[in-house]
């Protein structure tokens, strides 16, 4: 999964971009980074070069797993900023 240079697009694979990622799901940070930000670098196929395993997050048993779950982090990241800047007008 790799994230497109304008931040408005998610490429899993190469036959499937997730479009129209709103910029307000990177306002949600968790430490120095959004939480999409985090799970798509978490969320990586990696190979241990010491011992050959390959870690794959993807689930071969539930193929929408991913897509589901980035969604899941957009809903929750948007919602969020939404709450935080409501907070700010009622303590205002």
């Amino acid at each position: 999964m790799k994230l497109t240079k304008e931040k408005d697009s998610i490429i899993v694979n190469r036959c499937l971009t997730l479009k129209g990622i709103p910029a307000s799901a990177f306002e949600y940070q968790l430490g120095n980074r959004s939480a999409l930000e985090w799970v798509l670098d978490q969320y990586q196929i990696t190979t241990d070069k010491r011992s050959g395993i390959t870690n794959d997050p993807n689930r071969a048993d539930e193929p929408q797993y991913i897509v589901r779950l980035v969604g899941k982090i957009i809903t929750v990241s948007v919602e969020t900023v939404k709450l935080v800047e409501r907070l700010r007008e009622v303590r205002v």
